[in-house]
């Protein structure tokens, strides 16, 4: 069976786990660093000729999120077609006001997974992608939304932007993820898009496959595919979460893993916008710790990247955190690459947050205060609701 380099992963067996292919002759760029972000997105969408869609779980109707929206109107008022899908729960404060401006101006506005009073329960299912595509030839995902924070917007003080972690790629793969957004856009009841994209292929491209789920089905795959990664790796795993509640499975491979001698590292924010979910993912640290997992917490702004790296060669960039709510619950949207020189690249970045970062030995851990330990053990009995 096939596979590159000294890593284990077989392009075959991923393709298999999650029932698609690998798109070849892709051309990927990971943007990280400050305002390359939003800067990257502005600039795209600015550029575009034909057709824009948008997905966001969050769109706010702040200085972040108007500047987009003023953008998005201008190109209605060209003749070009924008279809802008936003998630009902995540884009709740945004006033309708905003949705209907964006509307007469020509842009095409629907939300994902409402509310509905005859299934109630149904709304803790959200459609938590971030995805752009531009004309079928280029997109980005990752896991930033559309707001101040994303971006570091303040009036009055230089901040800085939430430490997110986004791709933008050129070629096959983004005629690829247009086709998925127009199914989800026609099954929130999006008027059909009838356009036909022509990606360039580039012969220095990468594979890219896209890593999807909007189903208790496919959302059972991306789990299969997430353990398959972290059973199979050889030398090195480095996750890099918002959110991380792992379930007693996801414990016992990474444990494993360790058995194997592989070398798993675990980046975390030091601060979290929510705090339940953080003291939840805390009451496991202990267990990781003994088991000889090294842990970092993020120091600085808020960190919101979910990015993974098996053996410098297998990654996956995009949306999913590792959590209860991610793996079992949301829409979520993510790219896997096989490739070293780019799995090196995202080893470096994962290098560099380290230095910002603080790691957690379980001798100062066990050390920790006693309220820290009650706020933990309380918030740990609601992980599955979190």
């Amino acid at each position: 069976m096939e596979s590159l380099g000294n890593t284990c992963f077989a392009r075959e067996i991923i393709e298999n786990i999650y029932g698609v292919t690998f798109t070849e002759g892709n051309r990927v760029s990971l943007l990280w660093k400050g305002d390359e972000l939003f800067n990257k997105i502005f600039e795209s969408v600015n550029t575009a000729k034909s057709l824009i869609c948008l997905e966001f779980y969050i769109f706010r109707n702040d200085e972040t999120g108007t500047e987009l929206a003023e953008i998005l109107k201008k190109k209605a008022s060209e003749g070009i077609r924008v279809c802008v899908l936003y998630d009902h729960f995540g884009s709740f404060g945004t006033p309708r006001r905003f949705w209907s401006d964006l509307k007469k101006a020509g842009v095409q506005v629907k939300a994902s997974r409402p509310f509905k009073w005859t299934k109630p329960l149904h709304y803790i299912h959200r459609d938590h992608k971030k995805l752009i595509i531009i004309d079928g030839r280029v997109a980005f995902t990752g896991g930033l939304n559309i707001a101040n924070e994303y971006r570091g917007f303040h009036r009055f003080r230089k901040v800085h932007g939430w430490r997110d972690t986004g791709i933008f790629l050129e070629g096959p793969i983004a005629n690829t993820l247009f086709g998925i957004f127009k199914k989800n856009w026609e099954i929130w009841k999006g008027e059909p898009i009838n356009f036909q994209a022509e990606s360039p292929s580039f012969n220095d491209g990468v594979p890219v496959i896209p890593i999807f789920a909007s189903s208790s089905k496919s959302r059972k795959k991306m789990r299969k595919l997430l353990y398959y990664s972290i059973s199979n790796a050889k030398e090195s795993i480095h996750l890099t979460t918002a959110y991380f509640t792992p379930s007693i499975r996801m414990l016992n491979v990474l444990e494993d893993a360790i058995n194997r001698n592989v070398k798993v590292k675990i980046l975390l924010p030091g601060k979290s916008d929510v705090l339940s979910a953080h003291y939840a993912g805390r009451a496991f640290f202990t267990t990781l710790l003994k088991a000889g997992i090294r842990i970092y917490n993020y120091k600085g702004e808020m960190l919101h990247a979910k990015t993974s790296v098996f053996d410098c060669n297998w990654s996956i960039i995009g949306s999913a955190n590792l959590d209860f709510q991610s793996m079992r619950r949301n829409d979520e949207g993510n790219v896997g690459i096989l490739d070293e020189t780019f799995g090196n690249k995202m080893v470096d970045v994962f290098k560099e947050d380290v230095k910002n970062s603080e790691e957690i030995t379980l001798e100062k851990w066990l050390k920790r205060p006693f309220i820290e330990k009650l706020k933990e053990s309380f918030f740990v009995l609601f992980r599955k609701r979190l």
